[in-house]
């Protein structure tokens, strides 16, 4: 990406006022930092700010909660999006991950302050809280139904949640190391789970137990993502016949965001490894855009565009700013990413600007959970934001 557009994350109350203020910026690599800013001149009828932008910059479309901005010189465009509301109640610390149920009725998120919590995706109010886990929970995620939860913890743990009651009615253990991401396997019969252990496995709901060790490493595994390969892709044959448990296994590759700066494909019911991609830092996270290409982020803030039928060349290399990639999720027809400098964005093919979800500031953005039209964000500062795309 050539150049990067960014505003001061209060920009939205800045351009309430009279006279209000916000800062720009616009950054290529190997060039010097354009600054700029924008000022509001006063209201439409409609009660929409008239703004300007100081030269190198102008302002396209303007609505109370976006504003398009353009930088000619760099050939840049971003529309930058404030929160349609906030929560701040829901946990007292940082908010490490977070879902939205199939519905779109209900969130789960976990929080450094030891707790799990389910909550109503339109207001914040808490519904449920899940305890049980011991230490940090780091990952957790609804089944495809949108009762169920599926979380995984530092005690290496990982359980199986009702949200209609917050009983747990399944624990999982084998893993000797925390569990740092997890899975779902079609409707939710197998799940899968990455750790600090170095190890990915694949588990019955049903039976409670382990079907298999998918993966050993010998390095953390930071992320995983599961999805149906291009039927040209070599998967392997598995040693012996898949265990009558295993369901919706077959034509499946599982990735692994390692540690160690690799980015491994494995065939998830052979076992066997399909390829293994070397990056220019640690691996955080990883998704599949279709049957074809997936997306990988790393430590260094690169995001990997690569085609599952020939990784020995990234398609692109998408570098915003040298901090941590942390989350990665298709939307529509591109992607959503979130980094540790708080910078959370949407590039769609469709579309001539980058979508900015702002207000975060320099708190890292762990996790972004998508449902429909709407985008609900998680953050250190411990808030849970949702944006309103309408008709982008």
């Amino acid at each position: 990406m050539a150049a990067t557009l960014r505003i001061q994350s209060d920009w939205s109350q800045a351009l309430r006022r009279d006279e209000g203020e916000a800062w720009l910026s616009c950054r290529s690599p190997g060039k010097p930092t354009l600054y700029g800013s924008l000022t509001r001149r006063g209201l439409s009828t409609e009660g929409v700010p008239d703004i300007a932008a100081s030269e190198g910059f102008v302002v396209g479309e303007v609505t109370k909660k976006s504003i398009l901005i353009s930088c000619p010189h760099e050939n840049v465009s971003t529309k930058f999006l404030a929160p349609y509301t906030t929560f701040s109640r829901i946990h007292q610390k940082s908010i490490t991950c977070l879902d939205i149920s199939s519905g779109g009725g209900l969130g789960v998120s976990t929080s450094t302050d030891g707790t799990m919590k389910i909550w109503q995706a339109a207001n914040g109010e808490i519904r449920r809280l899940l305890e049980g886990h011991v230490y940090d929970v780091n990952c957790c995620r609804f089944f495809p139904s949108g009762l169920v939860v599926l979380s995984g913890g530092m005690d290496a743990q990982l359980k199986i949640w009702s949200a209609e009651d917050a009983s747990c009615v399944v624990t999982f253990k084998g893993h000797k190391g925390g569990i740092l991401d997890t899975a779902i396997v079609d409707r939710g019969r197998n799940v899968l789970s990455c750790s600090r252990d170095g190890t990915a496995r694949l588990w019955d709901c049903g039976k409670s137990s382990c079907l298999a060790v998918i993966a050993d490493c010998g390095s953390p595994i930071n992320g995983i993502a599961v999805g149906t390969a291009d039927d040209s892709v070599n998967l392997g044959t598995p040693e012996k016949a898949p265990s009558e448990r295993e369901i919706g296994t077959e034509g499946k590759i599982l990735l692994l965001a390692r540690e160690d700066k690799k980015l491994q494909g494995v065939g998830l019911q052979s076992r066997q490894p399909v390829f293994l991609f070397d990056g220019s830092d640690a691996f955080n996270c990883c998704t599949f855009l279709s049957s074809t290409y997936f997306l990988a982020g790393t430590q260094d803030g690169n995001i990997y565009q690569l085609d599952v039928r020939n990784t020995n060349a990234p398609i692109q290399i998408i570098h915003r700013s040298g901090a941590p990639v942390l989350s990665l999720l298709p939307y529509r027809d591109g992607f959503i990413a979130s980094q540790g400098d708080g910078t959370c964005f949407i590039i769609q093919q469709d579309l001539d600007y980058v979508i900015d979800l702002t207000e975060a500031d320099c708190d890292p953005v762990y996790k972004v959970a998508p449902w429909e039209k709407q985008i609900y964000t998680c953050c250190r500062d411990g808030v849970v934001r949702r944006y309103q795309l309408g008709d982008l």
